[in-house]
């Protein structure tokens, strides 16, 4: 026998290894759910549709040929089939979500009720501007709290995206460049190895040659690395601070200085902002541009049900080159300046077709007027305290690449502890899903071996984390003893499905389905 959380008693099978087989696969209420295709058919449809009256098609011949394949299902059908996909699925608002550098925080409800308010819900883009004063309003405050927090100039709120961000920040910094006369010269990025890795992505994009910074192994960009990299071709670095393994760049003012000697732009990767909300400026760092990913930071969903937001702040030096539109104040009102034309400045173009992300803009200021400033700082506070908790509660367990010392937001952990227990990093996350828990980052950052990037954010309470952390513990002591190797490398055994074939499902992922070959029936 053994006792369960609540202490009351249970059986060896409520393990999962010892269950009787049930005739439909089923266990009580986890249900299994087939594809959606292989509950309905196609040749069947769940609403009675009356035949069309004829008509003359408008297609000019491209009409469907074939019958469209979709499976037909009753209404009662469909609704369960989506409500137990729902049911199987993680999310921040069913547990602990630990991802590292992905900030995966609680969206406060209020946020949710003033998105959905009419006035802002129902506006769309193509209104007249003269009949969305308020949605205006919204825009340009949300532009001062921003530009206030970072100490920068102006803010591009169009941008969808942490990585459209980047490309945004990037793309001013090229036409600043451009505007100096030094596009054909100055076409080199310097991007460290422990920056996030979209960013030398986006700079290869545009057309930027890249050049990694060396790791070092205390885990911090050294300013002399950057000096020796320097020259007249370099045309910006691209810096995540804090970074992705966890720490502020201790040196970064001094790189910022290096970069702007060289007449080189400093962009920084503002998907970790929220470690530093309150605390630290990145203006007074010397940032010339950072994307600010307002559902790691200021709580809007990921996604948002649809593209999120990724608002770009640039200093003055790149302010004359923020994309259009943007909001201003033009004979004391607020307007929307929607082309290059009617710019004072010299903005480099578009990113997108409008404004940006409405929904998201009302969730993020709604989160910054309920918290103030001090509630802010607090939660970044409370972020930075959360994860440097459970790095102290693992500490003896777990080792850290560059040493026990304190970490921001994020804590990072490797492989080295598990040498020899026939156990790798991806055994252990998947032993996480069998208690519970969505895994942490696993191989990234790059530069760590077996990386284990764990961000426990502001919203999880001690008691929450004192869980989280015990949960780990007994994994981490069950794989050093090696008493139990199947716990791990067997894992997940509770979860709907077991565990893939990482090779086969990379090499041959299976995207499309196929209906499968009749059976013949047997002759009589």
């Amino acid at each position: 026998m053994m006792l369960n959380r609540q202490g009351r008693p249970s059986s060896a099978g409520e393990a999962g290894t010892n269950e009787h087989p049930t005739f439909t696969g089923n266990k009580a209420l986890a249900q299994i759910e087939p594809l959606i295709f292989e509950i309905g058919r196609a040749d069947t449809t769940g609403v009675d549709l009356d035949e069309p009256e004829a008509f003359t098609p408008r297609l000019g011949g491209l009409e469907r040929k074939d019958a469209i394949g979709l499976p037909g299902l009753s209404e009662p059908e469909t609704m369960r089939h989506y409500v137990r996909l729902s049911q199987m699925n993680y999310g921040i608002d069913t547990g602990l979500f630990p991802l590292g550098s992905c900030t995966m925080k609680h969206n406060p409800r209020l946020n949710e009720r003033m998105a959905r308010l009419p006035g802002f819900a129902d506006v769309h883009p193509l209104q007249p501007v003269s009949t969305v004063k308020g949605a205006l309003e919204l825009m340009n405050e949300l532009a001062r709290y921003l530009v206030t927090l970072t100490n920068m100039t102006t803010v591009a709120l169009s941008p969808k995206a942490g990585a459209h961000g980047e490309l945004c920040g990037m793309m001013a910094i090229k036409a600043a460049i451009e505007a100096r006369g030094e596009g054909k010269t100055r076409n080199v990025v310097l991007v460290p190895d422990s920056a996030h890795g979209t960013n030398p992505a986006t700079a290869a994009l545009i057309g930027f040659v890249v050049k990694p910074v060396p790791a070092r192994d205390d885990g911090w960009v050294h300013v002399e690395d950057v000096k020796k990299l320097l020259g007249p071709d370099v045309a910006a670095i691209m810096l995540t601070n804090p970074n992705t393994c966890g720490l502020f760049e201790n040196q970064v003012a001094e790189i910022a200085k290096a970069i702007h000697d060289a007449g080189a732009y400093f962009y920084c990767d503002g998907a970790n902002f929220n470690a530093i909300v309150g605390k630290a400026r990145p203006g007074d760092l010397g940032v010339d541009a950072m994307h600010i990913n307002l559902h790691k930071t200021f709580s809007t969903p990921h996604g948002g049900g649809g593209p999120g937001s990724g608002p770009v702040v640039l200093s003055a030096r790149l302010a004359p080159y923020a994309p259009v539109p943007f909001v201003t104040l033009k004979d004391g009102e607020l307007t929307l300046v929607e082309h290059e034309a009617d710019a004072a400045e010299k903005p480099f173009g578009r990113m997108t077709a409008f404004h940006g992300q409405m929904g998201m803009y009302v969730r993020a200021l709604s989160y910054m007027l309920s918290h103030g400033a001090d509630g802010m700082r607090q939660a970044s506070e409370d972020a930075v305290l959360n994860a440097n908790y459970v790095r102290a509660s693992l500490s003896d367990l777990f080792s850290q690449p560059f040493g026990d010392k304190p970490c921001m937001h994020e804590v990072l952990f490797d492989d080295t502890w598990l040498k020899d227990t026939g156990v790798t990093t991806l055994d252990f996350a998947k032993a996480m899903i069998d208690e519970g828990y969505h895994p942490m980052t696993m191989y990234f950052p790059l530069v760590v071996h077996g990386a284990m990037l764990i961000e426990p954010t502001e919203s999880e309470s001690k008691a929450s984390l004192d869980l989280f952390i015990a949960t780990l513990r007994d994994l981490a002591m069950a794989a050093k003893t090696g008493n139990d190797k199947a716990r791990f490398t067997g894992a997940p055994f509770h979860a709907p499905r077991r565990r893939l074939d990482e090779t086969r499902a990379a090499r041959n992922p299976v995207l499309k389905w196929t209906p499968p070959a009749p059976v013949a029936e047997a002759a009589e």
